[in-house]
Parts: structure tokens; C-alpha cells; sequence
């Protein structure tokens, strides 16, 4: 049963255990343990089982109907397990058949502070049950769920992130390239030019040589990898324009249009943004700076009061490109209310990077009330609609 707005720190439906089936499953590559409460029966079942959701979904109704031969109607079946490399697709797959199903955030089930603790699937199968039934008993922050999103929001998701990947890519080729020729004492030439690669051949080190064979192969290759990733980056780019251009209101495509009317919000911005952040229903501005891991980590014992940082908790990718963005508003909206702010923390003593990282934060919340509610922030210049 999904819950109300954002709202997922504990369960808002009461807890009837003595009709309620519940199980809890740790997933890994080769094998599932499914450990369950079944209501009637003493014993707390333990089944380990292949990755096959067909008999998952076995399993589950022969326990139901175990409990059903004890005396006990069962009017509600509850899965959970842990977020990790299956992503979501199993709740997906168990929702569709009438069962709740739940992906448990890791880090927020709590687990021994011991030095050495013992850890093994049993256990972390007791963990998961004792933080999940906490949870459906309605105890606040006893464990977090993730929002499970659907097929289309995720895959929405895969143009930027394979973006992202092939330009650290492509800049790990180019620092490697830069790297073989400074040993070879060549600092003047930028492998990233389009004709490059006839170039190689011409270049000349101080000592009057020409690049040692073995490194110009090794250059060629590389210049070769750069210009076959460069053509991957340029087709997902194309890719989004087209779609942009032909469906520009649908999905998450209004809201990417959207936040490109903003100076100084690119395309790839605006897509990171559209479909990692404001695809989500969050409940308020403080879950959405949460969420980008923009919140502080305060350290209060006694007498002491310090700050740590950054919490870091949410999503990486989001902060880092809210941190970039931030940067870039400070030149593309000058007269910006945010920017003044900015202008007069500095100042006022401040260290620029804290105050960015604050920076980031607003101009986070302030993106998101544009995109929620049409608030246009103070002082922000708008490109003309096309």
C-alpha cells in the first residue's frame, strides 16, 4: 500500500500482525534468503531460494496458506529488502500482483556499533525483519523507505547518467594523453583538437626526436577511443533534442523546457535536474535540500557544538551539479536576489566555498518552487519562451 506524499519514514496503516504476512528478503546475485512472520505459526520460517520471483511468489502463498491451516486470515502480505544492485523492479513486479512491497533504505537500519560484529545473511535477515516490523508499527525513523519509482522515471534517468559517465571518460583519456607527452617534455599541444591526430606524426620533443613508436601508438589509440566517445556523447545529446522537440510536454520533458528558460541553465542541467530531483514527490523544501545532501551534520554533546560539514547522505550527483550551477548563476544572474546575498556574505568574512555550498542549497529550493509552482525567483532573468 504506497504512502501518503514524501512520507516515508514510517507507516500511516495500522498494523494487524495476527492477519498480516510478513517477509523480508536478502537479495545477492546468486542466491535469495527470504526470512518470514506467519502469523499462527511459532517458528520464524528461514527459506533460501534461487533469484526467481516466480518462486518468491510460491513461497509467500504457501506461508499464507500455512497460516490460513493454523486459524489465522491473512488480509494483508508485506515484502521488503534492501536497496542495492536489482534496483526497484521486484516491487514493481509484486505490486502488480497484490502484495505490499517496500526497498529499504541500508543506512538507516541500525546495526551493531561493535568493532569486529559478526555479519552474515541470517543476521542481516533478522535486522531487516526487526526494522521493518518497527516500521509498520508506525515507529517514526525506525527505518526509511525509498520511493519507488516507475519503469519510465527510471529509464528517464539513463541518457544524463550515461552522459555523465562518458565525460569522465573522456576526460580520463585526455589527462592520460596530456601526461605521456609531458614525459616526453611536448606541453604545448591539446589532444582534443579535431585534427590531432595527423598532427602526432609532426610533433617534435626538446630533444629534436619524434614520438617513440610505442607511445605514438599508444597516443593513436587513445585519440581513436576519445573520437568514438565523443561521437556516443553527441548522439545522446542529439537524441534529447529531438525528443525534447517533439514531445516538449511529455513526462519530465515539460519540466526540463522549463528550467532551460533560465539563464545560465544548459540543456544537461536542466535534464539532470527535471528527472533526478523534481520527478520526485517531496513534501517541502527541507526534503528537498535533504535529498541533495545539502543539509549540515551537526555534532551536539553537552557543552560542545560543532558543525561537521556537509551531511552527503542523498544524491551525489545532484550536489556536485548543484555546486557547478551555483558558480555559474553568480556570472549568468548578476543582479539576481541570491547573487546579492552571495556578494554580501562574502563581504561580510565568509568563506566563498561555504558560502556556495549555501548557495547551492537556496538556489535548489528556489528551482524547485519554479518548477512546482511557477514562483520565478527574485531577480532571475528568463530566456523567451520558444
Amino acid at each position: 500500500m504506497p504512502q501518503p506524499k514524501d512520507d516515508l519514514s514510517r507507516s500511516l496503516v495500522a498494523l494487524d500482525q495476527h492477519s498480516s504476512l510478513i517477509a523480508v528478503v536478502e537479495l545477492s546475485l546468486s542466491t535469495w534468503l527470504v526470512g518470514g512472520m506467519v502469523p499462527g505459526i511459532e517458528r520464524d520460517p528461514l527459506k533460501k531460494l534461487v533469484p526467481d520471483e516466480d518462486g518468491l511468489l510460491k513461497l509467500l502463498h504457501r506461508w499464507r496458506d500455512e497460516a490460513v491451516k493454523a486459524g489465522h486470515q491473512i488480509n494483508r502480505m508485506v515484502v521488503a529488502f534492501e536497496a542495492g544492485r536489482d534496483g526497484f523492479w521486484l516491487a514493481r513486479w509484486l505490486r502488480s500482483r497484490g502484495i505490499e512491497a517496500y526497498v529499504i533504505h541500508p543506512t538507516s537500519v541500525a546495526v551493531s556499533r561493535e568493532h569486529r560484529r559478526a555479519k552474515t545473511d541470517r543476521l542481516d535477515i533478522a535486522l531487516l525483519k526487526r526494522s521493518l516490523l518497527g516500521w509498520l508499527r508506525g515507529e517514526k525513523k525506525h527505518c526509511s523507505m525509498a520511493a519507488i519509482p516507475t519503469l519510465e522515471e527510471e529509464d528517464a534517468k539513463r541518457p544524463n547518467r550515461e552522459r555523465e559517465q562518458l565525460v569522465g571518460k573522456r576526460t580520463g583519456i585526455v589527462n592520460r594523453m596530456k601526461a605521456a607527452l609531458v614525459r616526453l617534455g611536448i606541453r604545448d599541444f591539446n589532444p582534443k583538437l579535431r585534427k590531432a591526430p595527423q598532427q602526432l606524426a609532426t610533433l617534435r620533443t626538446p630533444e629534436g626526436g619524434t614520438i617513440p613508436p610505442n607511445t605514438l601508438a599508444e597516443l593513436q589509440r587513445e585519440m581513436a577511443h576519445l573520437s568514438f566517445i565523443n561521437e556516443h556523447i553527441k548522439q545522446i545529446e542529439d537524441a534529447r533534442l529531438i525528443q525534447l522537440k517533439q514531445a516538449p510536454q511529455h513526462g519530465s520533458n515539460a519540466k526540463v523546457v522549463q528550467l532551460g528558460r533560465i539563464n545560465g541553465i544548459g540543456i544537461e542541467t536542466a535534464d539532470m535536474l527535471a528527472n533526478e530531483v523534481f520527478s520526485r514527490d517531496l513534501r517541502d523544501q527541507r526534503a528537498v535540500a535533504r535529498y541533495a545532501g545539502l543539509t549540515g551534520s551537526p555534532d551536539e554533546s553537552g557543552r560542545r557544538r560543532r558543525e561537521k560539514g556537509l551531511a552527503k547522505a542523498g544524491n551525489a550527483r545532484v550536489r556536485r551539479g548543484m555546486i557547478q550551477l551555483a558558480w555559474r548563476f553568480l556570472f549568468h544572474q548578476r543582479n539576481s536576489a541570491l547573487t546579492q546575498w552571495y556578494r554580501q556574505s562574502v563581504a561580510a568574512g565568509k568563506k566563498r566555498t561555504t558560502v556556495i555550498v549555501a548557495l547551492a542549497r537556496k538556489l535548489l529550493i528556489a528551482l524547485w518552487r519554479f518548477v512546482t509552482i511557477g514562483d520565478v525567483p527574485q531577480g532571475v532573468i528568463l530566456r523567451t519562451a520558444s
